[in-house]
């Protein structure tokens, strides 16, 4: 038997889609809060001295799309540009206490929506192997090039 990998490549992209769409209506709905926003909120709170170089890597998105997505944030009164105290061409950028709360409150709604979604969807035996191929699979492509050739890098 062969894999049909055009249909699995369907079905992760259509399983991606249709899961964020569900949690971001739902992370929206209770805190005004866009997905996407909230997953650059996650890479501000768990990383020190974050610029936005560091998101746009985190998140595998370009260097531009991170830093309007950061202005946006930043006008909400979520987060701050600080100056860079060892590079003048760059800033940090840190959460503000307003927007660390409303991270808090959201993770919590972005965890129980995973859960719903996910965690009702399959045993945790194997959501525990999916995740051990995905982790595989990325890494796969960071290793070899591909990731990040193909997003222009």
């Amino acid at each position: 038997m062969q894999l049909d990998l055009s249909g699995l490549f369907r079905d992760l992209v259509r399983l991606e889609t249709d899961l964020w769409n569900r949690v971001d209506a739902r992370v929206h709905r209770e805190h005004g809060l866009p997905l996407a926003w909230l997953e650059v909120m996650q890479v501000l709170s768990t990383t020190p001295r974050c610029r936005v170089l560091d998101v746009a890597e985190s998140l595998f998105i370009t260097v531009g799309g991170a830093s309007k997505v950061i202005d946006k944030i930043e006008a909400a009164g979520w987060c701050r540009r600080l100056p860079h105290p060892s590079d003048g061409r760059s800033n940090l950028i840190e959460l503000t206490a307003k927007g660390s709360g409303l991270l808090a409150a959201a993770d919590a709604t972005f965890r129980e929506a995973l859960a719903d979604h996910l965690g009702a969807g399959a045993p945790a035996s194997d959501l525990g192997q999916l995740s051990s191929t995905l982790s595989r699979l990325r890494r796969h492509l960071i290793t070899s090039g591909q990731g990040q050739a193909e997003r222009g890098k």
